[in-house]
């Protein structure tokens, strides 16, 4: 459903690949570690035309546990590297509390230009 509505808001092919990946990425994540029983992820994508960026957010009811890029994975390891696969296509990511109850996981994607590599600390608002 994501790709289709990124076709209709005519998105290159190259947004639409990366934005494919972070929503895989995103609800995957939501599905395994925020699932709550009875109660499903939120999907939200916005195009602010204007800045020409693409933002997508995934929440979830679990707000006790704020995703993190983990330190140095080993070669065996079976797990934790979801959030590199975030990282990598987005231009930005970050975690922020959801009322009542619950997080989200946002990326955003710009469309013009070269890709940023701003960096700040993780916080609440930005991770790259």
């Amino acid at each position: 459903m994501a790709v289709e509505r990124l076709i209709a808001w005519e998105m290159s092919p190259r947004v639409i690949e990366r934005a494919e990946h972070v929503v895989g990425e995103l609800a995957a994540n939501a599905a395994l570690h925020g699932r709550v029983q009875g109660r499903d992820f939120l999907l939200a994508l916005t195009l602010d035309e204007t800045a020409g960026t693409l933002r997508i957010a995934v929440s979830d009811t679990r707000g006790e546990y704020r995703p993190a890029i983990p330190p140095d994975r080993g070669p065996d390891d079976e797990s934790g590297r979801g959030l590199l696969l975030v990282d990598a296509p987005a231009d930005r990511w970050g975690t922020a509390p959801r009322t009542p109850s619950g997080k989200t996981v946002w990326a955003e994607i710009d469309q013009h230009g070269e890709r940023s590599k701003s960096i700040s600390g993780q916080s609440g608002s930005q991770c790259r």
